[in-house]
């Protein structure tokens, strides 16, 4: 069996998980996430804790319920803390601003870059270089913090463009003559 799916994901207190079928709904203090599992994975609920288990013994099935262990735990860490992504902004002139639903970014285009934010996910700008997501749903922070990355990656020369904070770029020695 998958070493993943053997650990159970313990449930806190203000969390409440609804199993009907295959569908998982989590609802905490930060919101609500629901999720639809494969037909060949089981999860029981019992004493506060979840545990996920093959239908087979079938590899694939196997790595399905270490996968559906793993999001059951993403799923109650979001609605109870939530998760943050931190991006760095490098480079002359280049800024960030987040207006309402939408994220203003100047990265050295002949035009300003309009993001929007999509819906359960909230941009903080903390400085002009730095942008915060938030959310609950951790597939949805990562993708949207991509998005945003996706606009200016850094180039290993300079070092310039958008980063994530915990980021290292290795840098390229110059041509020389």
């Amino acid at each position: 069996m998958s070493r993943v799916a053997k650990k159970p994901v313990t449930v806190p207190s203000g969390v409440q998980v609804t199993l009907e079928g295959q569908n998982v709904k989590v609802k905490g203090p930060k919101g609500e996430l629901a999720f639809t599992m494969h037909d060949n994975v089981r999860v029981a609920q019992e004493d506060g804790e979840l545990r996920c288990q093959a239908a087979t013994g079938s590899q694939n099935d196997i790595a399905l319920a270490g996968t559906t262990r793993a999001l059951l735990a993403n799923m109650v860490t979001g609605v109870t803390t939530g998760f943050e992504r931190k991006l760095e902004l490098r480079g002359v002139g280049y800024r960030a601003q987040a207006q309402g639903n939408n994220l203003s970014l100047t990265l050295g285009f002949s035009h300003p870059v309009n993001y929007p934010v999509p819906e359960g996910i909230t941009v903080e700008t903390p400085s002009q270089t730095e942008v915060l997501v938030k959310g609950i749903d951790k597939q949805r922070v990562g993708q949207v913090a991509a998005d945003i990355r996706a606009y200016r990656p850094p180039e290993p020369y300079k070092g310039k463009g958008v980063r994530y904070a915990d980021e290292r770029v290795v840098m390229k020695e110059a041509k020389k003559k």
